[in-house]
């Protein structure tokens, strides 16, 4: 009372036998009734006569095919699990680096704004050392994770209408100090009317940053670095009309070391470094020129590179433009409103809850706060910020987010469900910094984010901004 056809689509509706192969054998070789075959779920149809050294081979083929499919499903599901895995430790270990980073980074910077008593100038150059290194810690946990989202293809990108010009200068800016003192000539060729990129402007500053930085470090004392903005089309037509144009082109040139044509590839792969004593004179991951290689070709561009041994290097990037970009302004606009760090009225001095567990950021960031004027009241976690916020009633709640027992996630869902703190302002403060925490951290209930270290001026700006409000 059954045909095949049914006794097949019975089986494949079943869960424990859904994956045997199923073989039809008939009589019926139209082209129709194979088609229903194979639409059912067969993965062979053998019309009769029968040959039995065919069905052999045909059932060894398929046997073989499907113990190959299992083998990949099973490789995709470890796969899976170690990338889990893989992320876990990176958030985990992004915590663990730059919950000590923020204690060391921000006493540094309390000591040379002078809030722990007066320093003097050999002790001011010895704090200067210890937040160079601090930061330059903090660019390696930075490069690692930043590259791991890329790779995993996490990162999303946070486009908007950027001006070239302020970008390149403001760029420029960061690498005066080390030019200066290897006494590095810096030159720019920023023709007027650029057209604006519709970039991701961080994203774009962090690449001319590892350019520069690196232009820097490989050009020997007294050399020349240029860095260079133009159209493909503009050295040849000298027009100032962009609106036909499609591709901007960005070139970091220096004078340093050059490279051999045999290690250009390399070095846009990760934690490659071309040589083992480069690698020793000149200190880093190798990680730089392959986020650059990563980042320029997410915004769909592309990077090029031209050297000569014992005459330098020249780094291009070029990227896509709008079809009828705006004029870039000379200078980036500026906020129509600055805030003073100036230190609180004690008599409308506000009263911070700060939520965190860790002893050394509760000494930096109390320290700070209190000598710029603000009330502190402290909880080592979640319950304890929850239970301080509605007896005390702070006028802004700094939350950490990892913290034992319930955490800063939890703590701010409940204290948005609190009548009189549903208005409270709320900062989260992680050291996670991973793809989505902004987003979970907002969503919890925080007004803001902050990724740890934090920068104390940074914190205390947030703190008034949100205040005033």
């Amino acid at each position: 009372n059954m045909d095949g056809y049914e006794v097949c689509t019975r089986l494949k509706s079943i869960s424990q036998t859904q994956a045997i192969p199923i073989i039809f054998v008939s009589a019926l070789g139209e082209v129709g009734n194979e088609t229903k075959g194979f639409e059912l779920g067969a993965i062979d149809y053998i019309t009769k006569p029968l040959s039995p050294p065919v069905i052999k081979a045909r059932i060894k083929s398929h046997l073989t095919f499907q113990q190959l499919n299992q083998e990949l499903q099973k490789k995709n599901q470890d796969l899976a699990r170690a990338t889990k895995l893989k992320d876990e430790f990176l958030a985990n270990m992004s915590h663990e680096l730059r919950t000590p980073l923020n204690a060391i980074l921000g006493m540094t910077e309390g000591l040379q704004e002078q809030v722990f008593g007066e320093i003097n100038n050999s002790q001011t150059k010895a704090l200067q050392t210890i937040e160079r290194s601090g930061s330059h810690l903090l660019e390696l946990i930075n490069d690692i994770l930043d590259l791991a989202k890329i790779e995993s293809g996490r990162i999303e990108l946070e486009l908007t209408l950027t001006a070239v010009a302020p970008l390149c200068q403001s760029s420029l800016g960061f690498i005066k100090q080390q030019a200066l003192k290897k006494r590095i000539q810096l030159e720019t060729k920023l023709p007027p009317n650029l057209p604006d990129l519709l970039v991701d402007k961080r994203r774009i500053r962090q690449v001319l940053l590892n350019l520069l930085n690196n232009a820097v470090k490989f050009t020997p004392e007294g050399g020349c670095i240029t860095l260079e903005a133009c159209h493909d089309k503009c050295p040849e037509s000298g027009s100032t009309d962009y609106s036909f144009l499609n591709c901007l082109r960005i070139a970091v040139t220096d004078t340093g070391i050059g490279i051999a044509p045999e290690n250009i590839k390399k070095l846009f792969q990760p934690f490659v470094q071309i040589d083992s004593a480069l690698n020793r004179q000149y200190a880093g991951t190798g990680l730089g020129l392959s986020l650059v290689k990563r980042i320029v070709e997410l915004h769909n561009g592309q990077v090029g590179l031209t050297s000569e041994v014992g005459e330098g290097s020249c780094f291009t990037i070029n990227l896509p433009c709008m079809a009828c970009p705006l004029p870039s302004p000379e200078l980036e606009a500026q906020p129509k409103h600055s805030i003073k760090l100036s230190q609180p009225k004690q008599e409308a001095s506000p009263l911070i809850l700060l939520a965190e567990d860790n002893e050394a950021n509760i000494n930096t960031v109390s320290s700070y706060l209190k000598a710029k004027g603000y009330r502190l009241i402290v909880a080592n976690n979640g319950s304890e910020a929850i239970a301080l916020a509605q007896a005390k009633n702070p006028d802004l709640i700094l939350m950490d987010i990892q913290m034992p027992g319930m955490d800063g996630f939890e703590a701010m869902q409940h204290i948005r469900h609190t009548p009189n703190l549903v208005d409270v302002p709320i900062i989260a403060l992680t050291a996670l910094a991973m793809t989505g925490d902004s987003d979970r951290c907002l969503a919890a209930g925080a007004n803001n984010y902050l990724s740890k270290p934090i920068k104390l001026k940074q914190l205390v700006t947030t703190i008034q901004q949100l205040l005033l409000k």
